[in-house]
């Protein structure tokens, strides 16, 4: 979008209050999407690699041996996408022609402790991967905000370190991120369209956003920029002021409901026009853009992760299908990077048991 479309900082007081707010939000400030690291010259070589990047994870949320460095919380599960067609009017890939196709998911928190407790504020996850018959896939790994914090791999590793939580009050130092606002208004920008949108009261009725622009190619080779979310048929309902005591009440709750009924989103595909941003995630394009609605995504059973099913797989956003492709988005390699670093740390260490046990939840009912 054009400048019009830039926010003005607010005053320093204003500022540190709204990063220290949105900090404990279990992740918004540290460690949401993933570890954004581009090696292709964004930041020195030798100083910063992939594998010194999960270690900073590891830093500021410590080791927990065979979880994921971020979004280390989770739930397998499994369902399918109905495609209506629609949306092989701007891509030739599979998945978008009628029919269905087998799905493999994952619901998760942000952050990197994998017995965290659950919180309304906590950045929510939903990875997938479609299965398409000619034997291609398609993983992508969305977040229930609808902007990214950074423009760039080096904003996001500067406001991991900011954001570390100081150890005497548990909390981000407050001088330290109100500097490292100072430096980067593109985030404290992306800060406040996060907090028009409070969160809604479950997994089952959150949005999830792909947040990231890719190009979309149609059948007669036609390019188009695309953004996509995951939107629920389940009716939204806001977060309950009072937060459940129970531990996992979030991923409980999710456990009981598909147990049930079967959950529903319809994968909405929005086409960017010229002047749209794809290299930043963190701006929004124009609410009045044109959106194909692709289909229906329906998730019927969940699982405790364990060996075979989500927790072995890697939501690499570069696994695309011929029709969809990268876009001049630094973070979309800087993610694939440090997602494959992480997963091959974690695939070598011994596996613990997961929190959310799905077993449990129904013997409790």
């Amino acid at each position: 979008m054009g400048d019009d479309n830039k926010r003005s900082l607010p005053r320093a007081p204003s500022r540190r209050s709204v990063l220290i707010g949105l900090a404990a939000l279990g992740g918004i400030a540290a460690a949401d999407v993933g570890g954004f690291l581009y090696l292709g010259g964004w930041l020195t070589p030798g100083k910063l690699t992939p594998f010194r990047f999960v270690d900073r994870f590891e830093q500021v949320f410590g080791k927990h041996d065979g979880f994921r460095r971020n979004h280390a919380k989770g739930l397998s599960a499994t369902g399918h996408f109905t495609s209506n067609g629609a949306g092989a009017e701007i891509s030739r890939a599979v998945v978008f022609q009628p029919g269905i196709i087998p799905v493999t998911g994952r619901f998760s928190l942000s952050g990197g402790v994998p017995y965290a407790a659950d919180a309304y504020s906590t950045i929510r996850g939903l990875g997938l991967m479609f299965t398409l018959p000619n034997g291609e896939q398609w993983r992508t790994a969305m977040v229930s905000i609808p902007v990214f914090l950074d423009s760039t791999p080096e904003g996001f590793s500067e406001r991991l370190l900011a954001s570390q939580p100081d150890p005497a009050t548990g909390n981000p130092d407050p001088d330290k991120m109100a500097a490292f606002l100072e430096r980067h208004p593109e985030t404290a920008a992306a800060m406040e369209i996060i907090a028009e949108q409070p969160p809604s009261s479950g997994f089952d009725n959150s949005t999830f956003h792909g947040l990231n622009a890719f190009r979309f190619t149609d059948s007669a080779g036609a390019i188009r920029p695309v953004r996509w979310m995951m939107v629920p048929e389940q009716p939204y309902e806001s977060a309950d002021p009072v937060q459940p005591p129970d531990r996992d009440f979030l991923f409980d709750d999710l456990i009981r409901t598909v147990v049930n009924r079967p959950l529903h989103w319809r994968l909405m595909l929005t086409i960017g026009q010229p002047g749209d941003p794809t290299n930043d995630a963190t701006k929004p394009w124009p609410a009045h853009r044109h959106t194909i609605d692709a289909g229906t995504l329906t998730i019927d059973s969940v699982q405790t992760e364990e060996h075979g099913n989500a927790r072995d797989i890697n939501f690499d956003p570069l696994v695309l299908p011929d029709g969809i492709a990268r876009s001049d988005d630094p973070l979309l390699s800087a993610r694939s990077a440090v997602y494959a670093k992480s997963f091959l740390r974690r695939s070598r260490e011994p596996k613990q048991p997961s929190e959310v046990n799905v077993e449990r939840v129904l013997d409790e009912r």
